[in-house]
């Protein structure tokens, strides 16, 4: 610890932003021994950072009290772009050192641990698309996908996060223009469950840091403008039986395993109330129309971009299921934890799937479809009783309150379009 001035400890939000504070390196090390403080208001503050008035039992109405927070030692990395900086992830307890339950890492660890009960253990991989604009407020690139020509503009900006990312313990694979004004996918590589998740939260925490250094400002805004792709969060999620991957096709036939039928078929059921997760913003819902490859029914086929579940059945080791519809701004944490309780769901009940979509998905009239809006994501996510267990019901209904104060905030909210459409008409 003697080269690092401060250590940022954090934990994820229900945002999956995070918040914490700096510590110089002795108080940190004290952490590390006997844990520190951080207020119970980490859980319950909006994105604009106003207290949720509406928890009772923790928060603003009870005095902001504290949680007690731990240090993950494992998961203590450099900041490249802030030297003498490290960054922590932190584990949260209530005071009397119960678990803290309503934390969305560990939401995640119980899911984890509830996979492994049935004999799988879960790797995933996420897919980011960031907006960037230089100091001018331009997108870097014009729109055109997959353009080795622009992905050039992003030249600084890669080369900054690749020792950043290296530091943070996360490996880039891959990226690439997307077909929106500034738009780049970041491809990360698979690792086990919580530590993609980790992986991701990391990410989103270093773009924004490394591309203030450069004078730029990067934002992972679900539909930033009318017109233009979204940017998407896509899951990559496989179950691993050891060293054998349960989703690989079987080596005779090459059909998909039964694990995996029966994991689609449970993500398939549970898609609507897992899109509370998964599209957890009022924005979220003006990504996900046709057109702009954001899935907007309950389909799955193989290799198909168009469906909410692509399923790729490659090499045994790379076989796996690519939901679609999460967007950049959900939290990894629980996304991730929706798509493994579903998964599970699936395999404990041997469920079986309907046939796989071929041709476009979008043009499809008899697909189950999935929520257009918060609200009714909401009102799926109330009454899919198997995914809020699988969540925890404290969870999910600490969850709930959460949503429903962004309805409430939005419905309170007069938009300039309107004003503009409706002022002079009435």
């Amino acid at each position: 610890m003697s080269e690092s001035r401060y250590v940022l400890l954090g934990m994820p939000d229900m945002n999956g932003s995070l918040r914490g504070k700096a510590l110089s390196t002795d108080a940190f090390d004290s952490a590390v021994k006997e844990g520190t403080v951080m207020t119970d208001l980490l859980l319950g503050l909006d994105p604009v950072d106003t207290p949720i008035a509406t928890y009772e039992n923790f928060g603003i109405r009870t005095g902001a009290g504290d949680l007690v927070v731990r240090p993950e030692t494992d998961t203590l990395h450099p900041l490249t772009w802030r030297p003498g900086w490290q960054v922590c992830l932190a584990t949260p307890s209530w005071r009397d050192g119960s678990p803290c339950e309503l934390a969305s890492r560990e939401v995640l660890q119980g899911v984890i641990s509830a996979a492994a009960e049935l004999g799988y253990d879960a790797r995933a991989a996420f897919e980011y698309e960031v907006r960037i604009w230089d100091g001018d407020g331009q997108p870097l690139s014009s729109g055109i996908s997959y353009s080795l020509v622009e992905a050039g503009r992003y030249h600084e900006l890669v080369s900054a996060l690749g020792p950043a990312f290296d530091a943070l313990g996360v490996e880039l694979t891959a990226i690439h223009t997307e077909a929106g004004p500034g738009l780049l996918e970041l491809n990360l590589a698979a690792r086990d469950a919580l530590g993609a998740a980790d992986d991701a939260a990391l990410v989103k925490f270093a773009v924004k840091g490394v591309a203030e250094t450069l004078g730029l400002r990067a934002s992972f805004l679900a539909k930033t403008n009318p017109g233009e792709e979204g940017s998407s969060g896509h899951l990559h999620l496989s179950l691993w039986k050891g060293a054998t991957n349960a989703f690989a096709p079987e080596r005779e036939s090459r059909d998909l395993s039964a694990p995996a039928t029966q994991a689609i078929a449970g993500m398939l059921d549970h898609l609507a109330a897992a899109s509370l997760l998964f599209n957890p913003t009022i924005n979220s819902y003006k990504r996900l129309v046709p057109g702009w490859f954001a899935p907007v029914n309950a389909s799955w086929g193989m290799e198909n971009r168009s469906c909410a579940l692509r399923v790729i059945a490659s090499k045994p080791e790379k076989s796996r299921v690519e939901c679609r519809r999460p967007g950049a701004d959900a939290n990894p944490y629980l996304a991730l934890a929706a798509l493994l309780v579903s998964a599970t769901d699936g395999l404990r009940r041997a469920a079986t799937p309907p046939d796989p979509v071929v041709g476009d998905a979008y043009a499809r009239d008899n697909l189950p479809a999935l929520p257009g809006s918060l609200e009714s994501a909401l009102a799926a996510f109330r009454a899919d009783d198997v995914l809020r267990a699988g969540l925890g019901e404290r969870f999910s209904d600490y969850y709930t309150v959460s949503r429903e104060w962004e309805l409430s905030a939005w419905r309170d909210s007069v938009s300039d379009w309107e004003r503009t459409r409706y002022e002079r008409a009435v």
